[in-house]
């Protein structure tokens, strides 16, 4: 029987273990599905751990960090693993890292499946950044503009990277994230437990409530939290977008659970 592990607890790594288990068999071709069948497939999914409560995918789970390349390599040797899809989150470069040099050491193939990014479109005013540092340092240079109160930040880049905002001058967070950060927190963020998906109209009134003066995210892509980029473009919120890290070279992506089903079968 076929062995495929799956890294990543999103949705794409849930809707392709479904895919793979058989669960969704109306996402396949006909095609596809009688080979799955005739093959077997057997799904591991990986789950880093990091989220309490989190969306389990169907089939067998695996719950902890692997130790690194090292780790993650002796693993598949040990599990005799025949296929590694990278689904996990579009920002977790680490982790990527890892499977790429574990794919390298070991001949298992690799797979990295990533939702398609965000695109900004008419009425939108997004400024692109390279990384969490650098949209903070666009903070600081509005915030120091003068004659201007504090500027209010709408901060949607998770909860491990609330230190990278917490000492500019001149800035006040409302930071959402689905777990709380790790204390203390500075007295200016005010931190918002929340998990998507959210609503525009929801976004909106968010918006309007805390007098935010500006929208920083991730590009993580997906619909679940595109209604932050609709609410900021009918109120007139510009974006600070942080980019995707780079993908490792020679690493084969594709955008979508069926695409990483009809490779991870064979």
């Amino acid at each position: 029987m076929r062995r495929v592990l799956i890294l990543g607890g999103t949705a794409e790594a849930r809707a392709l273990a479904a895919e793979l288990s058989g669960e969704l068999s109306g996402g396949l071709s006909a095609e596809l599905s009688a080979e799955l069948s005739d093959c077997g497939v057997h799904v591991v999914s990986s789950l880093a751990g990091r989220v309490s409560n989190p969306r389990l995918p169907v089939g067998e789970v695996r719950e902890g960090g692997f130790g690194g390349p090292d780790g993650l390599a002796a693993w598949l040797a040990a599990e005799r693993i025949d296929a590694l899809v990278d689904a996990t989150h579009p920002f977790a470069a680490r982790m990527t890292a890892s499977a790429a040099e574990a794919s390298a050491r070991t001949g298992v193939p690799l797979l990295v499946l990533r939702r398609p990014g965000w695109r900004e479109g008419p009425g939108d005013t997004w400024q692109r950044v390279p990384s969490l540092h650098a949209a903070a340092a666009r903070l600081s240079e509005a915030a120091a503009r003068p004659g201007g109160g504090p500027v209010r930040v709408f901060l949607t880049t998770g909860r491990r990277s609330l230190p990278v905002f917490t000492g500019l001058a001149g800035v006040w967070l409302l930071a959402r994230s689905v777990d709380p950060p790790e204390p203390p927190i500075p007295d200016h963020v005010h931190v918002l437990l929340d998990r998507g998906p959210y609503t525009v109209e929801g976004e909106r009134a968010l918006i309007r409530e805390h007098r935010l003066d500006v929208l920083v995210t991730k590009d993580s892509g997906g619909p679940m939290t595109t209604a932050k980029l609709v609410a900021a473009r009918e109120l007139g919120l510009p974006v600070i977008m942080v980019d995707r890290p780079p993908l490792p070279a020679g690493v084969r992506l594709v955008e979508t659970a069926a695409e990483a089903a009809a490779w991870a079968q064979g």
